[in-house]
């Protein structure tokens, strides 16, 4: 049995799958194969000027509507009808498709500024020493702003970044947990002095990995005892370079206690629990999460969806519960950079997660008759019919999908505090 078969438009029935050999905005509707679920789709794509249309029986709930041989015979000899003039629902998929357009100038304006913040978090930390009390003060003031941005916000967008940094993946990996720390002090309500200091402690948490060899940070094989034993001790030095830089007490908290874990697993000293600084708490679980989706030797992550995944089943016991809580509610069962499916069979990726609503992100969504560069994007949020039905692993997806996509190497991710009308605040 062919996978597909066409049939008359007389014999559309609610429960079959369609496929429409038209290009994306050609049609009304929001992807070119569905489930037809009501007569008003029925009226829909009878107005599309086709003669034929596709389905696919193994999808469909239904078999075709039954036409005599009579009426088989006068609907294969009429002419197809007249496209109808545009309907109010192409009209607004128009409409969406300029929203998409300035979807993608917005990305573009927040990936910029990711990328600038990258490269001065970079200039900082290089030069800290040659020019301690200058950079310290820059760096406070770039949190500051950071920080002004991502608490006073409404709502917080999250979006998955590309790879185009420019940047060593360390300041990468600085700013992510920078951020991803911020997004947690917003949701328990930190007071702005408080998250500013902690954004210092986050940015400059990893400062004595510079004493680490290259040879042991970019190995791809598992480290010996005494290169594991080497690599703790960036906690130490880092103290002690924070306190030269006389960093505020609690960032030199944070450059200390970042790897303790919540059930006295950690190190340097194995501390348990609320032993352990709130914010040393709250960077160690952006910390651990960054490091399951970039490792420090840049071999394969994890994917989002599988870190959050691994972080909650079996290492729920490393972190503060209440704390773990909210970093998974902020950033979604699918964080941003996950590929999932969706229930009408399509293959998206999850590109921005608003806080307020994280189980309803926008989506990148494959369309084989939609050039990549514009690329649908769905806010789950307005498709009240179409759900997210599970994360794909990047080897599950088709090479030309997967390509479509592009799942970053890295994952990285920008908080975007702007909204229309409010003018910029991050």
């Amino acid at each position: 049995m062919p996978e597909t078969q066409d049939i008359l438009l007389e014999q559309l029935q609610v429960g079959l799958y369609v496929h429409l050999d038209l290009k994306w905005f050609e049609h009304p509707f929001a992807f070119s194969h569905f489930k037809i679920k009501s007569q008003e789709q029925i009226h829909q794509l009878r107005s599309l000027g086709l003669h034929k249309i596709r389905i696919d029986p193994a999808l469909s709930d239904v078999q075709p509507a039954a036409l005599s041989a009579e009426a088989q015979e006068i609907a294969a000899a009429a002419p197809p009808p007249p496209p109808a003039p545009e309907s109010p629902e192409l009209a607004a998929k128009r409409a969406m498709m300029e929203r998409m357009r300035q979807q993608r100038e917005n990305a573009a304006r927040i990936e910029h500024a990711f990328v600038d913040t990258a490269r001065a978090m970079k200039d900082m930390e290089k030069n800290i020493f040659a020019r301690p009390a200058e950079n310290l003060q820059k760096a406070s003031e770039m949190i500051g702003k950071i920080a002004d941005s991502i608490l006073s916000a409404p709502d917080l967008a999250i979006h998955v970044m590309g790879d185009r940094t420019g940047g060593e993946e360390i300041y990468l990996h600085s700013l992510n947990v920078t951020m991803l720390s911020m997004m947690i002090a917003r949701d328990i309500k930190l007071p702005r002095e408080v998250a500013g200091a902690m954004g210092v402690g986050a940015m400059f948490h990893d400062l004595g990995v510079r004493n680490i060899p290259d040879k042991v940070l970019t190995k791809t094989e598992p480290w010996t005892h005494s290169e594991q034993h080497l690599y703790e001790t960036h906690c130490a030095v880092g103290t002690e370079m924070g306190q030269q830089l006389k960093f505020p007490a609690a960032a030199v908290a944070i450059v200390r206690d970042h790897h303790e874990m919540f059930d006295g697993s950690g190190y340097p000293r194995q501390l348990k629990g609320e032993e352990i600084g709130v914010l040393a708490r709250i960077v160690a679980i952006a910390n651990y999460y960054d490091r399951l989706c970039n490792p420090v030797n840049g071999t394969p992550g994890l994917t989002p969806h599988e870190a959050l995944s691994l972080m909650f089943a079996k290492n729920r016991g490393k972190f503060d519960p209440k704390l773990l809580q909210v970093f998974i509610r902020c950033l979604g069962v699918y964080p941003p950079g996950t590929i999932v499916q969706l229930s009408n069979g399509a293959t998206g990726m999850v590109a921005t997660v608003n806080t307020e609503k994280p189980n309803k992100p926008e989506l990148v969504v494959y369309e084989s008759g939609v050039p990549r560069e514009d690329a649908i994007m769905v806010d789950m949020a307005l498709e009240s019919d179409l759900n997210i039905v599970r994360a794909i692993k990047p080897a599950q997806v088709p090479k030309e999908i997967y390509a479509y996509l592009s799942p970053r190497k890295r994952v990285s991710y920008y908080f975007d505090a702007t909204k229309p009308g409010q003018g910029a605040t991050g």
